[in-house]
């Protein structure tokens, strides 16, 4: 039942955001990072509820670094929202699921 979020990797990064017709989140993170494993599990839940209608990814900056200087990831956990391969609206540190829920749903709106 349900997706998990989806690893995000240099291989098929840019097919994820490229391809894409739905809004993007990417959860950037580290294994040794405090409030990142704080923040995983609500990724996670997302990624069940939102399976229909957004990508929610996961991206391990120690195994990926080059992507994540490319964009410009400072300190972990950084959620960046994707539409149109565009980085659209981002999230710096461990906050509510509601915050990440109420960007991901702007995202959907402004779609339509």
């Amino acid at each position: 039942m349900g997706n998990k979020a989806i690893e995000i990797t240099d291989s098929n990064f840019d097919e994820v955001i490229a391809s894409s017709d739905k809004p993007v989140l990417i959860d950037f993170w580290a294994e040794w990072c405090g409030p990142c494993k704080m923040i995983g599990p609500v990724v996670e839940e997302l990624a069940l509820e939102y399976e229909d209608k957004a990508i929610i990814g996961k991206l391990d900056v120690d195994a990926y670094p080059d992507i994540a200087g490319k964009l410009g990831i400072r300190s972990i956990p950084t959620l960046l929202y994707f539409r149109d391969g565009e980085i659209i609206d981002r999230q710096v540190g461990a906050v509510p699921k509601s915050v990440l829920e109420g960007k991901l749903a702007a995202q959907m709106t402004s779609a339509n």
